[in-house]
């Protein structure tokens, strides 16, 4: 299966790309699709003639997209939308990459795919605009929200908890907000899984669906596993803040554990809980 692959440079897109062997993997460079412009898309999407489209990219600078707007949608929304149109062109089915940031926060129980979206952010909305295209785009889709994403590639919160230990002795983090942390290679694995389904299945079970591992956790709490899991030559003191102690640009959900039962009951995908994957990952596991 030829399949069209975005985002190649991405914590997510960057494990695919080393995981789907089994495929042909077109992931161009910018240079040759450009996701801020439509006609680039639509010429690279018209030069590969997928199989199959998948679509991690991303624009993720949440606090920046609040002074870029338009930049945070032309990838996270009309990027979508012209994939989304090219994939019903085609007939081919989209594997589409969300958040849980489409959510307000105010929850007190896990987010299922049927709960009032309310974003409160210009990424969360952006996003949202992405996902509303591609349900309404025709082309046979299956939206993959997920959460709290980190890797040993790129750019995230275990890299830069890892970095800002070694360089001090004291870190304030956040401990008001809850959600689970999700490991790069366990999203690209469940993705690879996905892709091996037929496609009269995908197109049968069509829709939103939530990606997560098990548990939940505070970026404060997720901050001092990371550092309990390094070997450093001096101590490092972790301490809880509120939200209301670190303002950001962008302000973030409270709360945005995500119920990942419906993806288990359509696929069988169950991711393990964020421990574990957390352990996997640290331990450099294949």
């Amino acid at each position: 299966m030829r399949i069209l692959l975005t985002g190649a440079t991405g914590q997510i897109g960057w494990e695919l790309a080393g995981l789907l062997t089994a495929h042909d993997v077109f992931a161009p460079p910018r240079s040759a699709c450009d996701l801020t412009k439509p006609r680039s898309i639509r010429d690279a999407v018209r030069a590969t003639r997928p199989d199959m489209i998948i679509n991690p990219a991303a624009y993720t600078a949440v606090d920046r997209a609040e002074q870029e707007p338009e930049s945070a949608r032309a990838i996270n929304a009309i990027a979508p939308a012209v994939l989304a149109e090219e994939a019903r062109r085609l007939g081919v089915p989209l594997i589409h990459f969300s958040t849980d940031y489409v959510f307000s926060g105010e929850a007190s129980a896990l987010y299922t795919e049927e709960h009032p979206t309310a974003p409160i952010n210009v990424y969360g909305y952006s996003k949202l605009e992405g996902e509303q295209a591609v349900q309404g785009s025709g082309c046979i889709h299956v939206i993959l929200r997920t959460s709290w994403v980190y890797s040993r590639h790129g750019r995230n919160f275990l890299l830069t908890i890892e970095r800002l230990a070694q360089e001090r002795t004291k870190l304030t983090i956040v401990a008001d907000q809850r959600g689970t942390p999700n490991w790069a290679r366990e999203l690209a694995r469940a993705t690879v899984a996905l892709a091996g389904v037929e496609r009269d299945e995908l197109s049968a079970r069509a829709g939103i669906y939530h990606l997560s591992g098990r548990g939940e956790t505070t970026w404060y709490e997720f901050a001092r596993a990371i550092v309990d899991s390094m070997r450093l030559a001096h101590a490092v003191v972790v301490e809880p803040i509120a939200t209301v102690d670190y303002p950001t640009p962008a302000r973030r959900p409270a709360y945005s554990v995500l119920d990942a039962t419906k993806i288990q009951r359509a696929f069988g995908l169950v991711l393990p809980r964020w421990e574990d994957s957390f352990a996997a990952c640290q331990q450099g596991s294949a």
